[in-house]
């Protein structure tokens, strides 16, 4: 039998990794997608990096949350379904190889449930970021501006478009509504 004090300890081992699950589903995700649009933003790149801490994260979350293997493999397929797409795009020259990496990792964070809503949001993002940055090259530069090379980066007629600011901005439109923050009662 159980006395108070090692009750206590239970108590409080199993409120931190409660408290440490929540941290990890309310900041890893979204910080890491936030620096992802940043970094595609000024650099035109979204290093390797990136797309491994969003995996390694879901997996450490996944098994943190109690997930279940069969649940963690149907997030698995749904990351590499997309990085499959991707992949024939990226050979294409459609899009860059960051943002396939990117959108598979983010497969995996969404899975199924939220893979269709995420597709749509990402596209539409996309074509709007697109058609802006259409209408910026079109117009002379500001003088303020000269100078900057990620500006010059993103003003170059003919320049790619930093997809990872639509994929980014989906991911975030659609995470409120994952089981990861709808667990955490928010």
């Amino acid at each position: 039998m159980r006395g108070a004090a090692e009750w206590k300890f239970v108590f409080a081992e199993q409120t931190r990794k409660i408290m440490l699950t929540e941290a990890i589903e309310l900041t890893l995700f979204p910080a890491v997608m936030a620096f992802a649009a940043c970094s595609d933003l000024l650099t035109m790149t979204i290093a390797n990096r990136i797309s491994l801490i969003l995996a390694g994260g879901f997996v450490l979350l996944a098994v943190m949350a109690g997930m279940s293997a069969t649940d963690i493999g149907w997030h698995f397929a749904a990351g590499g379904a997309v990085l499959v797409a991707t992949f024939v795009m990226f050979s294409c020259g459609w899009i860059g190889g960051g943002d396939a990496k990117l959108a598979a990792a983010t497969a995996l964070w969404l899975g199924f449930a939220h893979l269709f809503d995420y597709l749509v949001y990402a596209s539409l993002l996309g074509g709007a970021l697109t058609l802006a940055l259409i209408q910026f090259r079109m117009l002379p530069l500001p003088s303020p501006l000269v100078g900057r090379a990620w500006i010059e980066r993103l003003h170059r007629r003919g320049g790619g478009v930093p997809y990872g600011i639509a994929l980014a901005a989906a991911a975030l439109l659609i995470y409120p509504h994952t089981q990861w923050m709808t667990a955490s009662g928010l």
